[in-house]
């Protein structure tokens, strides 16, 4: 509080004024002049005469002049000394004064001493002097800290200067990132640097404006700006929240002075800005942490321009996507804020001289009369015996040592004051004041400049001294004092106040020393001009320094000291401090008021600027004195101010002594006032579970809670200047009346929907300026669409409103969805979040779903707190019913009609009695009908209209959401049920089209009017439902499926209940145990016409997952109507890009987290299309419809029974789980070999080497190109060292070659696809990569010239032919006589061909079939259907003689070609080996794996290789994998060992790239890339067993490979969105880094006990986000408690690592226990499982006991192993001292062991002992 009130009584005279200015003049000139012309410091400083120097002044732009006079008294003679440009003009902001372009600093070296930093250093250009002591010599070290921090900072070359000692920002850790080239450019003569945004190279501060000036006491920089909003800087008063760039200039200098509206300084030092530089959003921070006196320039270039007199410039650049990510940016580098106690939230009562406790007492109980809420009581100084600290008046405040349990009887809180300053005279009655004793005897103060003597001031007691908390001394001093105090008069929080530092005096009582610290010889226009004014002598010495350079910082250190002071009185309690002074980082342990406002209606407007901006420094707990604290204040002025006041953070009502009483009682019990004041502060504490949860997010993740409108509507320029409204965090909007008189408002209404709090209605307006109607007792509240608050019933304080119910406020957004969160502790213990001691809440409104999810639980609240009320607004009709479901368990209750209720008028929904308990997990449904989000689309094609919508029978209407369809069908749109038929099996229907209707409107695709639909109750996990025209023979996938012969004729085992709606005709399927809808198609726009049919289906929920093969930037689809096209391609992954494989299958998961799985087996081209209805429509251009749905009801299980229906995935090699590389482009067999010796050397595991296409001559199939005739020998060589080799195959066969037997018995055999023969006998040529004789290809030439003049006409086999797989046999045979391989490898076979449709272009036969007349959006739809692969009027011929089009086959080449392949393999090498094939549809996985096809070398396709791994997991395609390191673009080296990494858990892993690009296999880089590469390939090596087992278990049962978290953990709705992690199996997780530059990951750990990989401990974290340290060489990896991982050491390749033991990793559980597998065979025998030729052991552990069982065992005898050695992991702390084996025999062996009780892993190795793997064994461990 500013003392000013009292002191205000003596008040200068005109004189004494005009004696002062005119003896600050004179000091300042006499300083001046003995600092130009005397002082120099000897090798450090010299000064630089002008003699000869011209400066060079072109034509500067008046707005990009930087001003080289800053100081009073500009002259033309006096500029031209400085050697700057003078250049007068009319307008007198403008400096006349003003930098040349050869003044400044030369850059002499520039180094980068990594890619993430920059060295430079420079010496100043010979130029004249401003202010004296140059320094000649100065170094600028730069480095990019993370991605999105910048840190540069200039210093002396030669000498140390002072820098801020800031407590948090050291220990940030910085992860370097990109190249800082990318983001910092160095320019010389004169010396600047330019910083950019990386991703668009926008500058956005840029320093090469005006030179850089580096003196002793003055340091100048300025910066060009992006643009004119510019937020931040303080402490001041701005009067606005966007800074006016018009020359204004802001001194930061700590000072106690009046917050009355001037550019004065004051309380705190804030040299930190955000820049918002457009709509996009995007924004930057600037941070200079420097603590001298300065100044800051804003001007309208625009521009900044920093004038300090002391430190280093150190800068932060802060790069964010929007105003919130830089704040975060912010906070993350000074540190997070502090969760207040959850009491510090309520109001709050205070002033300036009660006179005594009896005062205070009239004051509250006036005030709990009222039935005010209201939580803390404060007193002032005068609480104190003569304004002592430490002391209370034993008179007027005799009873204080009991006021705060008078309060806390009624669950009250009392803060008290305490101030820096402490007195040096006695006590009353001449008693020793023994705090200035024990603070004397310590040396706790600040001393004079001779550094022993204590500079002695006045404040409040008298003379006084002051603390340096700088000094560890003083420190103890101030601790020991508190302590000592807090026992004698009992308080619940601290107010510091006075610690800018105030002093009474100017300096000391001794005044202040003339040199150049107290007169530098420039100062800042701080308040007075006078350094040392109502403050210390800057020659005063501080443990961090002189007062010159730390008194900024003075404030700071009393929070830290302060802060330790708490800890030791309240231990464990959280308290609460505030401070008056602040520097950044304070906001880490304390709160703010912004000062000593006055009772005027300027201070209640200002306040807004003032709480946001410190929104901005890290201080949220923040707020002015409400009503104001100096003069008095009008009813008016005080009840409008106690309305806005009400959403003060920091809610204190406070005012000064001699001035009328302000507390809201004081008023009337009857008054306005009151009953406004209660009203508002009742909301207030109601929404107090949604403040404090926006405190947790400040505290977590640095966002703002007091939120300037901007930052959530950053896009809509209007928003850029509001700062007489403000928000809490995203939600909620203030709109206060601020003016005298008024009951009328000009409010802007953001682009959002909004709903007024007290009457519950939606406003219509938005992204408009409305005048709000707000009379005496109203201010505006509003609710943005989209939120859901926690809420609680209020009380008179929190201890009592915490034992109430609590509630939800849910506001519908246009989407009709909602989201929000709660965070819940004990609202008083300090560290919960660290501790994990608190609830978090997920909530999520969408399809009539709410979703309380618990996300975190680990507190309990004691008052056993129930939702009892929700209330959701935006709901236009009343439900016919209300459900809900508790989870886990899936209990579901209807709710009573009597605890519903709905106001149509208002469109809201209350809800009752619920009961919800609080730390549980719930859904509440209802139906809900919006009817925009309700539309079907019936004009999916571009450019819509009305016209064409109506001729298709369509509804049209406009729509304000985004991708509503205008053109929607109407209700009755489809078929009608005309006949039906039942029985126990399934129904068959008979339907027909609704003829009121026109056609589908698609000429040449005439409507299908009568249908027949059959249901069939396969199993009671699987249906399927077909609708076809029973009149027509049209084209059924012929891909065989396996159905139960036996249909469920059990309607009591069925998981299902189908019904059918008659009209419009639908089929629903129920499931049973949850009633969840899981299809309905009972939908309008069922089509079905003979090229085109939709159908359209309810989901169950939002989330669904499937669907391929494309690029999906997330696992789980974005349902905001996003369409996929599939249509086989070769085409490289992209966005929405339709790529090699086609799978017309989803999982979708329920709320009640059940999951099903849909196939539609169709294989025309098609899209489907996600809407958030929730609902899904199928378009397919041909076939029928013919659905599958599998039950689950687990995710696991949907696979498993997909797979069923499918075939089960193939059961690779196990050499085919090694590491493998390959690289189009090899130039000749001695580079393979070379690449295999390196690898060799390296001793990196490898398995399989291939050649791509470049060991074909001219790309022939199986002809060896002469740069690899030593090929077949390299490759006997390898084979005969354990390694394997697999070639390339494409599909394409040259038909140019005089002599190709390939070619010419394909044709004798009939076997290439050709022309209809009513059309031509010919067959479809195209073009892939073969080239003609006899040509020498240019490859400068563009790539279509290429293909037409060297590539040769290629005919396609149709595989589906008996006679194509014999010929396919027969070559590949041929093929391995001359060369050997292991496995075969084939793609270009969707199939893909370099011209279009065939060589000409001309496609014979129906045109409807190559451009159809609904046209699925694929990649190059334009183009036709065949676009890069044949004519669809192609003939292919079925195995059963049947002719069909390519149209309705092409889907299928892929799958066709992959079965002949693989039985090809199997006969030709005698073994299992492994085909990986490009294109796959469903079934593809029982014969292949596949790799994600051609990507690119960028980051992001690390973390999309993850989606599609577990995409393909879906699919029934366990071998899976992306090319490592990317095959397009040269790959950098970070990501391709990030790569590295993450690919050593692809099932399939391989590293591949492509032509013409430098290598990027393991020993391609340096030793550290090779080591790396090594270490988690051993890694990998290590845990083969496991992985083989997993493969043997998806073989045998089903189950996935690569399993999404979801699958294992499904009942934790946190693991639905994981899409950057994945599980091998249910044990093993892995958490890649996927981004550049990080040092740290986060990752999420479920709930199940884990354990570290690397080091075997329990990481003792669940259920809960984790952040992971990953340098650059190391992968997060935990095995999770429970299971048993069997393992082997690793070799050079997988035929050594095999012969050794095998040892077990035993991960024990919560409970002890764990259990596991071995699978064995000979690792390639064909069909080892089916012949029953292998091992399967079952291991367990429980009870210190390890046991083995023989599940199977028929493994030949060359295959046995022996256990090897047991890691048992959580073995516990009490030392293990040894081991019992017990064999098949019964016969026991002791076994030694070692045991870490750090670790707790318990090792025993078994070696010795040669116990068999195929015999049980036994193995107990013994403590003592």
């Amino acid at each position: 509080m500013q003392r000013r009130g009292k002191m205000g009584k003596k008040r200068w005279t005109t004189t004494e004024i005009i004696l002062l200015i005119l003896f600050i003049l004179m000091t300042i000139l006499a300083v001046t002049m003995i600092a130009l012309f005397i002082t120099k410091e000897p090798g450090t400083i010299s000064d630089e005469t002008a003699d000869g120097f011209i400066p060079q002044c072109p034509n500067i732009p008046m707005s990009e002049r930087v001003d080289c006079y800053p100081d009073p008294g500009a002259s033309k003679t006096g500029c031209e000394q400085r050697g700057c440009c003078w250049s007068p003009l009319d307008e007198r902001n403008v400096p006349w004064c003003f930098f040349p372009t050869n003044h400044g600093y030369m850059v002499h070296s520039l180094q980068t001493p990594k890619p993430t930093e920059l060295h430079v250093e420079m010496k100043r250009m010979a130029s004249p002097s401003l202010f004296g002591g140059d320094i000649q010599e100065l170094t600028l070290h730069a480095e990019m800290q993370t991605n999105n921090r910048l840190h540069f900072k200039i210093y002396d070359t030669k000498s140390t200067r002072f820098e801020v000692p800031h407590e948090h920002i050291p220990t940030v850790t910085s992860s370097p990132s990109s190249d800082i080239s990318e983001t910092l450019e160095i320019r010389n003569n004169p010396f600047g640097l330019v910083v950019r945004r990386k991703e668009n190279k926008k500058v956005l501060f840029d320093t090469t404006m005006a030179p850089l000036v580096f003196a002793d006491q003055y340091i100048q920089l300025s910066a060009k700006l992006p643009s004119h909003n510019i937020y931040g800087l303080g402490e001041h008063v701005h009067q606005t929240y966007r800074h006016d760039t018009n020359w204004r200039t802001w001194p930061i200098f700590t000072r106690d002075a009046f917050p009355n509206g001037g550019t004065h300084n004051l309380y705190g030092h804030y040299p930190f800005f955000l820049c918002l530089e457009d709509e996009s959003g995007k924004s930057f921070g600037v941070f200079l942490l420097n603590s001298n006196a300065m100044e800051v320039t804003l001007q309208p270039a625009p521009a900044v321009t920093y004038r300090t007199i002391g430190g280093v410039l150190d800068f932060y650049i802060l790069f964010g996507d929007t105003p919130e990510d830089v704040v975060h940016e912010f906070l993350q580098l000074i540190g997070m804020p502090v969760i207040p106690a959850y009491w510090s939230l309520g109001f709050q009562l205070s002033r300036w001289n009660y006179g005594s406790l009896d005062e205070v007492k009239a004051t509250v109980e006036r005030n709990r009369a009222i039935g005010l809420p209201y939580d803390i009581q404060y007193t002032d100084i005068d609480y104190m015996e003569d304004k002592k600290d430490f002391t209370y008046d034993k008179e007027k405040f005799k009873d204080l040592p009991g006021f705060a349990d008078y309060l806390h009887e009624k669950g009250q809180k009392y803060i008290l004051i305490l101030d820096p300053a402490i007195a040096t005279s006695k006590r009353v009655g001449g008693a020793p004041y023994e705090s200035y004793d024990r603070g004397t005897q310590q040396n706790a103060w600040v001393f004079e400049s001779d550094g022993k003597t204590p500079l002695v001031g006045e404040v409040w007691p008298g003379e006084t001294v002051f603390p340096d908390y700088t000094s560890q001394k003083c420190i103890d001093w101030w601790i020991d004092e508190y302590v000592r105090f807090s026992k004698e008069v009992k308080h619940d929080a601290l107010w510091i106040d006075m610690n800018e530092v105030a002093n009474f005096k100017q300096g000391s009582n001794k005044g202040c020393a003339k040199n150049k610290l107290n007169y530098p010889p420039y100062t800042p226009k701080i308040l007075d001009d006078v350094m040392y004014s109502k403050t210390l002598c800057m020659d005063a010495k501080q443990a961090w320094g002189n007062h010159y350079d730390v008194h900024s910082l003075y404030g700071y250190s009393m929070v830290l000291a302060t802060e330790k002071a708490l800890q030791q009185v309240f231990g464990s309690n959280r308290t609460l401090m505030l401070t008056r002074s602040s520097f950044p980082g304070v906001g880490k342990y304390s709160g703010h008021w912004l000062g000593d406002n006055g009772a005027n209606w300027n201070d209640i407007k200002w306040a807004i600027p003032g709480m946001l901006e410190f929104g901005l420094f890290g201080v949220p707990y923040i707020g002015a004195d409400i009503c104001g604290f100096f003069d008095n204040s009008t009813e008016e002025l005080c009840r409008r101010w106690m309305q806005v006041g009400a959403f003060y953070p920091f809610s204190r009502n406070h005012n000064a002594e001699g001035y009328m009483p302000q507390d809201p009682a004081y008023y009337g019990a009857d008054s306005m006032l009151v009953k406004s004041s209660k009203h508002y502060l009742n909301i207030r504490y109601t929404l107090l579970p949604y403040l404090y949860t926006l405190f947790y997010k400040a505290h977590t993740t640095g966002e703002t809670v007091v939120r300037p409108l901007l930052h959530e509507f950053y896009s809509d320029s209007a928003t850029w200047d509001v700062d007489r409204q403000f928000l809490w965090g995203k939600h909620l909007l203030i709109t206060p009346v601020l003016e005298p008189g008024m009951d009328r408002v000009s409010a802007y209404i953001p682009d959002a929907l909004w709903y007024d709090y007290d009457t519950m209605e939606r406003i219509e307006d938005r992204k408009t300026r409305v005048d709000m109607y707000l009379p005496a007792d109203k201010l505006g509240l509003h609710i943005r669409g989209g939120a859901i608050l926690p809420t609680q019933e209020p009380d008179v304080t929190t201890t009592h409103s915490r034992r109430n119910p609590m509630g939800l406020i849910v506001t519908l957004d246009d989407n009709n969805q909602a989201a929000g969160e709660l965070f819940w502790d004990d609202g008083d213990s300090r560290d919960t979040v660290k501790d994990g001691n608190y609830i978090h809440y997920q909530f999520s409104f969408a399809n009539g779903r709410l979703n309380l999810q618990v996300t975190h639980a680990g507190y309990k609240d004691p008052n056993n707190l129930k939702f009892e009320k929700i209330t959701i607004m935006g709901v236009p009709n009343l439900p016919p019913s209300v459900s809900v479901t508790h989870m886990p368990s899936g209990s579901v209750t209807q709710l009573p009609s009597s605890s519903f209720y709905h106001d149509a008028t208002k469109q809201v929904l209350f809800l009752s009695n619920l009961g919800l308990s609080l730390g549980e997990s719930y859904t509440v449904q209802f139906d809900m009908i919006s009817d925009e989000l309700q539309r079907f689309d019936c004009h999916p094609e571009d450019n819509a209209d009305e016209t064409k919508c109506k001729a298709r029978g369509c509804l049209w209407q406009t729509s304000t959401i985004e991708k509503v369809p205008w053109c929607y069908y109407p209700s009755d749109y489809g078929y009608t049920v005309t006949t039906t038929s039942e029985t126990s099996t399934g129904m068959t229907l008979d339907i027909t089209r609704n003829m009121k209707y026109r056609s589908s409107g698609r000429p040449g695709s005439p409507d299908v009017n009568n249908l027949r639909v059959q249901i069939w109750y396969h199993a009671s996990d699987m249906l399927q439902f077909k609708i076809w025209d029973p009149t027509a023979d049209r084209f059924e996938v012929p891909v065989p499926l396996s159905v139960p012969s036996t249909p469920e004729a059990d309607e009591s085992k069925r998981l299902y209940k189908v019904s059918v709606t008659q009209n419009p005709f639908g089929i629903q399927v129920v499931r049973k145990s949850t009633g969840t809808k899981i299809w309905d198609s009972a939908i309008p726009g069922f089509t079905f016409s003979d090229l085109f049919i939709q159908v359209s289906t309810r989901l169950s929920s939002n989330f669904v997952y499937g669907f391929g093969e494309t690029e999906h930037t997330t696992y789980r689809h974005d349902l905001n109507y996003h369409t996929w096209g599939m249509f086989s391609k070769d085409q490289p992954p992209g966005y929405k890009m339709n790529c090699y494989g086609v799978h017309p299958f989803y999982m979708g998961l329920e709320d009640t987290a059940d999951a099903h799985g849909v196939l539609l087996l169709n294989s025309n081209a098609m899209d489907v299309t996600f809407q958030p209805t929730p609902a899904l429509t199928y378009r397919t251009i041909g076939g029928i419809l013919d659905f599958y749905m599998v039950l689950g009801p687990t995710p696991e299980m949907v696979v498993q029974e997909y797979t069923t229906l499918i075939g089960r995935p193939v059961l690779p090699a196990y050499w085919s789980l090694g590491f493998q590389l390959c690289r189009y482009g090899y130039a000749d067999d001695s580079e393979i070999e070379e690449l295999y010796r390196g690898m060799k050397a390296a001793r990196i595991p490898y398995d399989v080497q291939y050649a791509d296409i470049d060991y074909m001559e001219r790309q022939l199939d199986f002809v060896l190109d002469s740069q690899f005739q030593n090929l077949p020998r390299l490759v006997d060589d390898m084979r005969a060292e354990g390694m394997r080799f697999i070639f390339i195959l494409d599909p394409a066969i040259s038909g140019n070659e005089t002599v190709y037997p390939a070619f010419t018995r394909g044709k004798a055999a009939d076997v290439f696809i050709k022309w209809p023969s009513h059309l031509s006998n010919d067959i479809v040529w195209g073009k892939v990569w073969p080239d003609f004789p006899n040509v020498v290809v240019d490859e400068s030439l563009d790539w279509d010239t290429q293909v037409e003049i060297y590539r040769a006409y290629t005919a396609f086999p149709d595989f589906f032919r008996t006679q194509t797989a014999a010929w396919w046999k027969q070559e590949i045979q041929d093929f391995y006589n001359k060369m050997k391989f292991d496995g075969l490898w084939i793609d270009m076979n969707e199939p893909a061909s370099f011209v279009h449709g065939t060589v000409g272009g001309k496609c014979l036969g129906n045109p409807l079939l190559e451009n159809p007349p609904y046209m699925p959006p694929l990649e190059s739809s334009h183009m036709g259907l065949n676009h890069k692969t044949l004519c669809m009027n192609s003939e292919q011929i079925l195995s059963n003689g049947k002719k069909v089009a390519h149209y309705d086959v092409h889907n299928l080449y892929g799958w066709s070609h992959t079965k002949p392949t693989f039985d090809a393999l199997l006969e030709v090498t005698g073994k299992r080996g492994i085909v990986v094939t490009r294109s796959t549809y469903p079934t593809s996985g029982k014969w292949a794996g596949h790799w994600l096809g051609d990507n690119n070398s960028s980051w992001d396709q690390l973390f999309k290789s993850i989606i599609g791994m577990m995409e393909f997991s879906l699919f029934g395609i366990s071998y899976t994998g992306a090319d490592i390191c990317g095959f397009f673009n040269p790959a950098e080296y970070e990501m391709c060992l990030r790569w590295m990494q993450l690919g050593a858990f692809y099932p399939y892993s391989r590293n591949h790239n492509g032509k013409g690009n430098p290598r990027q296999d393991p020993v391609a880089w340096d030793n550290r890339f090779a080591e790396a590469s090594r270490d988690v390939l051993n890694i990998r090596y290590t845990l083969l067993p496991y992985l083989y087992l997993l493969m043997f278990e998806a073989h045998t049962k089903g189950s996935t490979v690569v399993r999404p978290v979801l699958h294992e953990f499904v009942k934790d709705k946190a693991t639905w969105d994981i899409y950057k992690q994945f599980l091998w199996g249910p044990a093993l997780l892995i958490t890649p880094a996927l981004d550049p530059g990080v040092t740290e990951v986060e990752g999420y750990l479920p709930d199940a006990r884990w354990y570290d990989y690397h080091t075997a401990k329990n990481v003792g974290k669940r259920a809960t986000k984790v952040s992971m340290n990953t340098p650059l060489e190391h992968i997060n990896l935990h095995v999770r408690g429970g299971y048993i991982l069997p393992w082997q050491k690793p070799e050079n390749n997988t035929f050594y690592s095999r012969k050794n033991p095998m040892g077990l990793i035993v991960a024990l559980s919560d409970s002890g226990t764990a259990q596991g597998s071995v699978f064995w065979d000979d690792g390639e025998g064909i069909d080892t499982v089916g012949k029953n030729q292998y091992l399967l052991t079952s291991v367990k552990a429980e009870e210190k006991t390890l046991s083995s069982q023989i599940v199977h065992n028929a493994l030949d005898p060359a295959d046995h192993l022996i256990l090897g050695v047991v890691r048992v992991w959580g073995a516990g702390t009490v030392k293990i001292t040894g081991a019992t084996l017990t064999d098949k025999d019964g016969a026991t062996h002791s076994l030694s062991v070692t045991h870490d009780t750090n670790t707790e892993e318990l090792t025993i190795d078994v070696t010795s002992k040669a116990v068999p793997l195929h015999h049980p064994f036994s193995i107990t461990w013994k403590t003592g």
